[in-house]
């Protein structure tokens, strides 16, 4: 699912690839009936994803490739887009490949209606699959979404600050890191701007330390794990990064908007997709060729912090007539060409590390696709979103900062996260 943590710069720059389907002439059957030569698809896509243009190229050169084939791509606004998927494949006129958010994966195969397509892994490359869009695709050994595309936060930075402390490279580890905004941190500079609540920031710190959010046992039951050693830790490096600036404890990075706070003053860094930029350079334009990017630094300078990957897979609904046509939808948006393709014109990081280099020469796009080699999702539970719906993740990382011991306040939000995800 798109983290509405996201700033909207990047919800516009990630928006799902989805459409409504309008054909009549749909599936009455699951794969069984597929029809293997020319068949008309239907491509669910949502709005502001990819452009126009990039859409009718991808069509003309899909058909021209697959002849008698003919794709009908239609978009999809966002609001009401969950239902309108679980109900889809319900039925049996679903479209035929749809684009969802990594992490609503679990979510949409626990109704029973995704395809399997861990048998095409191999096909698509996917040992070189980023992990923060792969995973939440697989569900009990089975590979539901494919990976498409993903965008994650990196660091982004006052080049002038960083030159008048004397720093003339980007930090590569935590002490690093600490080291250097302890010295922007000065003479009326603030060393970073982080609010007590940017959650997917400390999911980070957690996933760095070896921990998680919550972890699913053995008895196939999900408990919220931030009473653990490793959560002590990570909300510990928080503490200690986000007294380095004036960050309110209480609220996220949206209130107020951390892109307008970034301009207003004399900020050094910014955590942030690298869509971030464009906002902060609308509030300031003056700050034009003073800004860089670099990934949000990890605990050895050999390995990039984890970040939290958003993006999104593609499956195909078992109720499609036309799964192998489907298929090869799935496999040319996946595939190098188009992959290449989409990283150029909408600076996402590509499905595959083994793709990086299509971001050659766009700063912060590169930044990012070095920190998606260490990027992860959200526990894989299908009840995960019920846990966002009241975040008891915010409220334990501002009782921790603002005094409350970390053991107490990991117990009562872990409980608090493993009654959502119990589905009660």
């Amino acid at each position: 699912m798109r983290s509405p943590a996201l700033p909207t710069t990047l919800r516009s720059a990630i928006a799902l690839l989805l459409g409504a389907a309008t054909l009549t002439a749909c599936s009455s059957g699951p794969a069984a009936q597929d029809a293997a030569g020319p068949a008309e698809l239907t491509v669910w896509i949502m709005k502001d994803t990819v452009t126009d243009g990039f859409l009718k190229d991808f069509e003309a050169d899909f058909e021209a490739t697959h002849p008698g084939t003919t794709l009908h791509v239609q978009v999809q606004e966002w609001e009401g887009i969950g239902q309108k998927v679980t109900s889809a494949l319900a039925s049996k006129d679903a479209p035929d490949v749809i684009e969802v958010g990594n992490t609503q994966v679990a979510q949409y195969a626990a109704s029973g209606g995704v395809h399997d397509l861990g048998d095409k892994a191999a096909e698509l490359g996917g040992k070189d699959w980023i992990p923060g869009l792969a995973d939440p695709g697989k569900i009990d050994g089975k590979q539901y979404g494919i990976p498409w595309y993903a965008a994650n936060r990196v660091v982004i930075y006052r080049k002038d600050l960083f030159q008048q402390a004397g720093i003339t490279t980007p930090p590569k580890t935590r002490d690093e890191w600490i080291a250097d905004t302890q010295k922007l941190n000065t003479g009326g500079n603030e060393g970073i701007y982080l609010t007590g609540q940017t959650w997917y920031v400390f999911a980070g710190f957690l996933w760095d330390e070896g921990g998680d959010l919550a972890a699913k046992g053995a008895d196939g039951k999900w408990a919220g794990t931030l009473d653990t050693p490793q959560a002590k830790a990570a909300i510990g490096f928080y503490q200690q990064l986000q007294a380095l600036g004036r960050g309110p404890k209480d609220a996220d990075e949206a209130k107020p908007p951390q892109a307008e706070v970034f301009a207003q003053g004399r900020t050094a860094q910014l955590i942030s997709t690298p869509g971030g930029a464009a906002a902060i350079l609308k509030a300031d334009p003056g700050l034009k060729d003073k800004l860089g990017f670099f990934p949000i630094p990890g605990k050895s300078a050999g390995k990039p912090g984890a970040v939290f990957t958003g993006g999104s897979d593609l499956i195909v609904p078992e109720s499609s007539r036309h799964q192998q046509a489907a298929y090869e939808v799935v496999k040319a948006l996946a595939g190098d060409k188009w992959q290449t393709a989409i990283a150029k014109e909408m600076s996402y990081v590509p499905n595959r590390t083994t793709l990086a280099s299509a971001l050659s020469g766009n700063e912060g796009a590169a930044a990012m696709a070095v920190g998606a080699a260490n990027g992860h999702a959200t526990p894989n539970s299908p009840d995960w979103a019920a846990v966002e719906a009241d975040n008891p993740i915010k409220q334990y990382m501002t009782q921790v900062l603002t005094g409350t011991d970390p053991g107490a306040a990991g117990k009562t939000a872990g409980a608090a996260i493993t009654k959502a995800l119990s589905g009660n």
